[in-house]
């Protein structure tokens, strides 16, 4: 059994939905927006600066700073505070995966824990106009607005997960599980994901 599940995705692809309703059919605890909302709470940052500071993270450092034992602060306050919050997020995600049972969406999670046993790291995409179509009907913008957010997004987390590892983002050889949820829909992936959990 796979007590943690880690989700990276592109944007309007339904992988949050999916990490959302995986959860919940397993009575996990769901980690995803609020990994970042919390380590900002913990930091003392503004929430309206979170999102650009994170995407100002140089990555080298992060990179050599991500393969310390539970990341944490100890010791680093004399780091960028963009720096400090990525240790801060990468401790969050590596204390709900010591207590497990536990779905962690983003964040560069699937990198993160990818020694931990017990651990299934999945990635999900879609086509380009199914993406298109999610973003119009469930963000209610116009399709310009929705292409300008969909390369926004991804840019976003490539840039990110990029920055902090040593992998490329959305290369299926780093994901035990990489699902079309265009394709598939919702409802199925949740469903193959709940069966994989059962390892």
């Amino acid at each position: 059994m796979y007590d943690v599940i880690t989700i990276e995705r592109r944007y309007a692809s339904g992988g949050h939905e999916i990490g959302k309703k995986l959860a919940e059919a397993l009575g996990y605890q769901l980690y995803d927006r609020n990994i970042l909302l919390q380590a900002a709470q913990t930091l003392e940052i503004p929430f309206y600066n979170i999102e650009a500071l994170e995407e100002s993270s140089p990555g080298n450092i992060l990179m050599n700073l991500s393969k310390t034992p539970l990341g944490g602060l100890s010791g680093n306050k004399n780091l960028p505070l963009a720096d400090q919050l990525f240790l801060e997020e990468k401790r969050i995600i590596e204390k709900a995966a010591a207590e497990g049972n536990c779905v962690i969406v983003g964040r560069a999670s699937g990198y993160i824990l990818k020694e931990r046993a017990n651990s299934l790291h999945v990635f999900i995409y879609a086509d380009h106009e199914k993406r298109l179509q999610r973003a119009i009907e469930r963000e209610g913008i116009q399709k310009s607005e929705a292409e300008n957010a969909m390369k926004k997004n991804d840019k976003r987390r490539k840039n990110f997960y990029n920055a902090l590892t040593t992998q490329e983002w959305g290369d299926p050889k780093n994901y035990d599980l990489y699902m079309n949820a265009g394709n598939l829909g919702i409802e199925a992936c949740v469903r193959i994901l709940m069966e994989a959990a059962k390892g």
